[in-house]
Parts: C-alpha cells; structure tokens; sequence
C-alpha cells in the first residue's frame, strides 16, 4: 500500500469555516428553469420538457464517488467510512491527522471537530482532550494528547455522533464552499471535484499553494466558462497550477492524483465524472464501475 500523502493546509487555522466570496455577477439563479408559458401551451410544454435533474458534485451518486476518490488518494481505498478511526502523526509537521478528511492537530480542523462534537454530546471520550488541542494548535506537538487521545479517538470514531461531527465539518470547511465556487465559475461535475480534492490537500485561502491560490493562478491562464471560456482549457489550467502546488512541498512530490486520476477523466471529455470510471493513485488501480 502507498504512503498516505499528507496535505498542505498552510493558511487553514486562520481561515477554517470561512466561506468562498462569490461575485454576484457570477450567481447562477435560472438554471435549468423554464421560461414562463402561457395557459394555452403549458401542457405541451411540459410534456415536451422533462425535469432537469441535478447535475453537480453536490447530487448524492456523484458525491458518493468524490469520496471514493478521495480516500482512494488519501488512505488507499475507496471504502472512505472505514477511516473515522484514522489518527497518526504522518510527520508533516502538523502533528496528528486523523479522520475521514484528514484533520490535523495542528491547523485547527481537529480542534473544531472535536469542539462540535462535545457541542452535540458533551460526554464523549474526547471532550476533555480540547483544552490540549487548544494549546498544540500550530505546532506539531503532541503534548496533552499521546496514546490516550490515540484511544480515545479510536473509542470515539465508533460513536455515530462523531462520525456526523466528522462529516458535517467536511462538508462545512471543503466540500461545501468548493462546490459553490465550482458552480459560480461554471464549472461541471469534474471541476467541482477538481476543486474539492485541492482544498483538501491545500485548505482555503488565497496565498499562493492555497486553494483561492491555485484558481487565481488559473485565472490568469484561461478564463472560467462563468467567464466565457472553454471548460476543458480552464480546468487543465487549474490542474497545472495545482501540479505546481503540490511540487512547492517534497511531501506531495508524487502528483498522480492529478495525473493518473483527474486529467485522465479530463482527457476523456469525462467531464461529469460518469462511471465507469478507472484511474490510478501512486501506481495503484482503482475503478468504480457504477
């Protein structure tokens, strides 16, 4: 099994749960949305024009495999529900990184996990661990936490609370404000995942490896189809820019997650990100077939 890589995140304690400005000219209210028809011709219309059904990242199926995909680079398995227990030190330097999304010690992701989660069950195996992953918050330090948070954690990850806690900050932090931005700039199925998959490596924020980094650079090579621009040259441009944010770091210096895996479903014009769907993670073979 390949190493695990770890991420970037190097603005995240500072910017956590902050939301992606979205420009107003960008809003995408109407889509899908049938023009107003007279009494007379309603019926024809509607029997002509079926329901447009979601087409994001944000539909249940596609999320589904955006965490496949995920997991299939972060722990080497596309079961992603098997890693609420995940916790080590990957000796990034941001001390422990545990969870289905990879929360860190160190960059405050961790800590409001935890801090929802006793938000939600006060009496949890973790709850009286906050006030050490308040005082190891930007650093790499271990200390108030150890092997008994190590067990508390794996003791807590069973708790179905936790496990909400776990998604619910996913959701909040990355999964959420990468589809927004995605859907703003225009983008389909295959650019909002492109999008998520670089905010989990790299977090938010708009220094230059940071997510808001990687599409500003982007930008400046290919315009967004919210702009006009041709889909496929942008996101290429996007995942170029992210190629040379994972290089900035020795850690991520093995790009295959955007090289074997999201340019090869570029490539193939797959830009919904319909099964089948083949691709390879640090010379390792995954496929969703449906």
């Amino acid at each position: 099994m390949p190493a695990r890589t770890p991420k970037s995140k190097t603005v995240r304690t500072a910017l956590i749960g902050l939301a992606i400005a979205l420009p107003a000219s960008l809003a995408l209210a109407g889509v899908g949305q049938a023009t107003e028809a007279t009494h007379a011709t309603a019926a024809r219309t509607s029997a002509a024009a079926p329901a447009v059904k979601a087409t994001g990242l944000d539909d249940p199926k596609k999320k589904e495999i955006a965490m496949q995909l995920v997991a299939s680079a972060e722990n080497s398995g596309l079961e992603w529900r098997e890693y609420y227990k995940y916790l080590e030190d990957i000796e990034d330097g941001r001390g422990y990184t545990g969870g289905i999304i990879g929360f860190t010690s160190g960059t405050g992701d961790m800590l409001e996990l935890v801090e929802l989660y006793t938000k939600n069950k006060p009496d949890n195996p973790l709850a009286k661990y906050l006030p050490a992953l308040r005082k190891v918050n930007g650093s790499d330090s271990h200390a108030g936490l150890g092997t008994p948070f190590e067990k508390a954690w794996d003791k807590a990850a069973k708790d179905k609370v936790f496990q909400q806690a776990q998604e619910s900050e996913r959701d909040r932090v990355y999964f959420n404000p990468a589809v927004k931005q995605g859907k703003a700039d225009g983008l389909g199925t295959l650019g909002q995942f492109a999008y998520y998959d670089a905010i989990v490596m790299h977090g938010p924020g708009d220094d230059k490896y940071s997510f808001g980094g990687i599409r500003k650079t982007a930008m400046s090579k290919a315009k967004t189809p919210a702009q006009g621009g041709d889909e496929k040259k942008y996101i290429s441009a996007f995942l170029d820019a992210r190629k040379k944010a994972m290089q900035s770091e020795e850690a991520h210096s093995d790009t295959s997650r955007v090289d074997t895996e999201q340019r090869v479903f570029l490539d193939a014009g797959n830009l919904g990100l319909e099964p089948p769907l083949k691709w390879k993670v640090y010379g390792q073979s995954f496929e969703i077939k449906k």
